[in-house]
């Protein structure tokens, strides 16, 4: 007989015990979904995170493959303008290679299109090796077009930006009660500006100045 109590004492008791844990499986399951969920959410977040990384440092390359194309167009401009600075060829307007015998009035937008009209495209128009379209274009610094540097064109007179040789004039220039006398013309100044447009729209317009001697 106490044997058999024993027994139903200790069925009940695991009974009990037994009944304990379900009433807290929801709870459990709950605090995992949720755990879950933040897990997804950062992992997530962590993954744009290192998408924006990558594209901002591929801009950047870009960014800066543009400026090396952009300086290639420079050299191409200046060696085209040292090439051609003989007699009067300098002179006249020569757009088929994108050089313009006089400065415009107004600033081009450089962003716009339309500026780069007269502008001659290296390769054709075709990239070069990191993918990039460059062009420039030579602004002779003069107010008047096709006309010669320091002479009256339309009875404009054409006063061109230059820069007299310290080697060219006479001692004389040292006594301002005196006149220079000057055995070449003063070195004329050019403009250079140079654009490259790359991959996924990166553009860079560089300019230069520069006078030929």
């Amino acid at each position: 007989m106490e044997l058999e109590l024993t027994m139903t004492s200790l069925t009940n008791r695991f009974c009990r015990l037994s009944r304990r844990p379900r009433g807290q499986r929801g709870t459990v399951l709950i605090i995992a979904l949720i755990v879950l969920v933040a897990m997804t959410l950062a992992g997530i977040a962590t993954m744009r995170s290192v998408d924006t990384a990558s594209l901002v440092a591929g801009n950047i390359a870009f960014k800066q493959s543009t400026i090396g194309g952009a300086d290639q167009g420079l050299q191409s401009a200046y060696a085209w303008l040292t090439a051609n600075a003989v007699g009067v060829t300098l002179y006249s307007d020569n757009t088929g290679i994108g050089y313009l015998s006089s400065v415009p009035a107004v600033e081009p937008d450089w962003t716009q299109s339309s500026s780069w009209a007269n502008a001659y495209t290296l390769n054709s128009g075709s990239k070069d090796a990191a993918g990039n379209v460059v062009s420039y274009i030579v602004h002779r610094m003069c107010p008047v077009p096709n006309c010669g540097p320091n002479n009256t064109c339309a009875g404009i007179a054409n006063s061109c930006g230059s820069t007299p040789d310290q080697l060219t004039f006479t001692g004389e220039g040292s006594d301002q009660s005196k006149p220079q006398t000057f055995t070449k013309p003063p070195a004329i100044h050019y403009r250079l500006t140079a654009k490259a447009v790359g991959p996924r729209n990166s553009v860079t317009v560089v300019q230069t100045m520069v006078r030929i001697l």
